[in-house]
This record gives C-alpha cells, structure tokens and sequence, in this order.
C-alpha cells in the first residue's frame, strides 16, 4: 500500500523527477558516500533534463517554474533516496541573482547555467569567526580603480570545488564605519574560473557524510566592478532573499528524507518476523513511526505556505524559518524511528538508513540551527527580549 503524504503538486514534474532517480540506486550514492566522490553523473543528469534550470526565466533558457516546483523537485530526490545537496545552491542562488542582479549579469550568465555551461553551485556567506551572526563578517572588498580587491576567508561553502560562479557577500564599509550592523555588505557574482592559485584557494573539508563543502580564502582576488550585485552597501537585503529560498528549499529536502524513512520503517515494520509475528505489530514500533508520519504531514503545511509567500513576492522571514525548523525536526524524527525499526541492520550500510541518517542530521544545524530560528522566532516574531 502507498501512503498517502497528502496533494502532491507538480505531479508531472514528481514523476519525472523519480523516473531520473531510478537510475540512480542505493548502490550509487553508497558508493558516492563512501569515496566522498561528488555525484558528477546524477548533477549532470538533472541539468540534461532541465530540473537545475527549473526557475531560471524562460527569455534566459529555463523554465521559468516558480520556488514551489524547485520544492517538488528536491523533495523527490530525497523521497527516493539520493541527496540533492550536490546541485540544490544553484535553486537558491536564484533568490539573489533573479530579484537583485542586473540585466546585463543575467544576460551574462543565466543562459550558459540554464544549458549547464557554467555551474552556480557555491554561495560565500558564512566565516569561520562569525559562525551564524551574519552581520559580523570580516572579508572586505575594498576599491581598486574599476573594480575591488577582496581579502578574507570563507567557510562551509560547499561545491565551491564544482562551481564557475560563486555568490559572495563581503563587507565594502568597515564595521566600525556604520550607523547600522546591517550596512555596509555587498553582494558580488565571482567568477571562479582561472581564480584558483590566483587569489583564491579551496580546501575541502572532510566531515561525517558526503557534502563536498570547503573552506575558501581570498588574498587580493581582484573582482570587476561589473560583478557587484544591486548597490554597494545593501547586500545584507538581498542575500536574504536568497536564505530564505535556502530555507524553503531545504525544508523540502527534509520532507523528502521523511517520506523515505517512514516508508522504509513501514515496510521493513511489516515483513519483519520477530517471535511469530511482524514487528509492526508491536506497538512500541507503531506508535513511534505514527507520530513520525503525523508530524511529517504538518511539516508539509508549513513548507508549502513559506515557499507560497516567496513566490509571491512577500516577507516569508519567519515563515521560511518555520518550515526549515519543521521540516527538520520531522526528518531527524523519522530518521531516529527508522534506523531503531530496523534495529541492527539499520547500520548496515547496505540498507541505506545509516547513509540517510548521516545526511538529513546536518538540517538541525546547517543552513541555520534550529536554536538559532527558536531565538529569532522567540524575539522577532514574539517580540520577547533578546535572549543571552
């Protein structure tokens, strides 16, 4: 029997999506895992198929599909088992570049990423002193002639070792030069290419699953003017358009892993024999993978409601949050009910649920965690004090 995880939209685009994923079993993300390898055939796949070009405007060679369909997509992927972290920045990135870049950057670019010429798989914010507080970023882009030099380090952006293009968010007025913590960011489209050993160095970072993230410094890269992104100064404004997708996109990712783990656990609850009866029926297994399931199906809610309001154009800060926090909490749920309904077999890595467990683990701390949204629901959405 299916389960029934409610309305599914963009059932065409659905179908597609797992018809490209059956080709692409447990053997090969197992595989992928264990050599830290990046997917390289399966990102090249989804970018054949136009998935990657999903939101991209059809006048620059995408489909011009709205945040909700790149939800569907990703949430596909994940509902059958892969991992779309490989490829999923080039779907966010868009919240930045799509509302705040200029005609001429678009032109540039988004035709060459929708025919899969040139990957935008790496997003610069994060830094090793500054951790989530965004607004304390050190890297500084500082004036040069026609364009700027750029100083610092970045750390945690992941495919920047597979990414032409990288969007990036320095700082363009010292700290200590601002009336307000959030002036003085700007945001630049780099162009990786030829950069490596020319200013720029990348150093992967090995971690608990497969992510191909790195840490990247900058010495002196030299970045045209033409690769600012809006106005100097306002970066912090439009970067957050593209966290926001993240967080949608994400959530849906979460929701992906849910599906697959409550069907995993069910189907393993109802063929497993244990004294004479499947383990299934046993209501220490059934009440945990029940409650796992109820809280996937109102993580879904809260996804479609923040990638709506996207969409449509309006203020989705806490919405987006909410989903990421919902989402993730209802996979890391599912993942605990189904590596305990398999019981020791659950960590073989031949089933496939240790490599899952591993993969949706990371969405209670990246892109933000969930303390980190609690505290910002707590005191911008509740308006409580600032919390120490």
């Amino acid at each position: 029997m299916d389960i029934a995880f409610g309305d599914q939209d963009y059932p065409d685009i659905r179908q597609g999506v797992r018809a490209l994923c059956a080709g692409f079993d447990g053997a090969y993300w197992r595989a992928c895992d264990r050599e830290r390898a990046y997917p390289a055939d399966f990102v090249r796949a989804l970018t054949q198929a136009g998935y990657l070009a999903a939101v991209i405007p059809e006048d620059y060679g995408g489909s011009g599909l709205p945040l909700a369909a790149a939800c569907a997509i990703l949430e596909e992927i994940h509902a059958s088992g892969g991992n779309a972290a490989a490829a999923h920045a080039q779907m966010y990135t868009m919240g930045t570049l799509l509302r705040h870049g200029s005609a001429r950057q678009k032109e540039a670019y988004l035709p060459q990423i929708a025919r899969g010429e040139l990957r935008l798989q790496a997003f610069g914010v994060t830094e090793p002193t500054s951790g989530s507080d965004t607004l304390d970023l050190s890297t500084m882009a500082t004036r040069d002639g026609e364009g700027y030099r750029v100083n610092g380090q970045k750390v945690w952006t992941s495919r920047a070792e597979y990414s032409d293009l990288m969007i990036l968010l320095a700082r363009t007025t010292p700290k200590d030069a601002v009336a307000k913590r959030g002036q003085g960011l700007s945001v630049f489209l780099v162009d990786l290419r030829g950069a490596v050993g020319k200013g720029v160095t990348i150093r992967p970072i090995r971690t608990l699953l497969n992510h191909s993230t790195t840490e990247v410094f900058f010495e002196d890269l030299y970045v045209p003017r033409d690769a600012l992104i809006g106005e100097e100064g306002e970066g912090f404004r439009y970067i957050l358009d593209g966290m926001n997708a993240e967080r949608i996109l994400i959530a849906s990712e979460c929701l992906g892993d849910g599906r697959w783990f409550v069907t995993r656990a069910r189907d393993y609850a109802s063929e497993r024999q244990v004294f004479g009866k499947a383990i299934g029926a046993n209501q220490g297994v059934q009440f945990p993978l029940a409650k796992a399931y109820a809280q996937l199906r109102a993580a879904m809610g809260m996804v479609r409601e923040a990638a709506a309001k996207f969409d449509a154009g309006e203020a989705c800060g806490p919405e987006a949050n909410m989903a990421k926090l919902l989402a993730a909490e209802a996979s890391w749920a599912a993942a605990e009910v189904c590596l305990q309904t398999h019981g020791g077999y659950g960590f073989a890595e031949e089933y496939d649920v240790e490599r899952k467990f591993r993969e949706t683990r990371l969405y209670q701390v990246a892109p933000i965690s969930t303390n980190l949204i609690l505290a910002y629901l707590g005191q911008q959405v509740l308006g409580l004090p600032k919390s120490y």
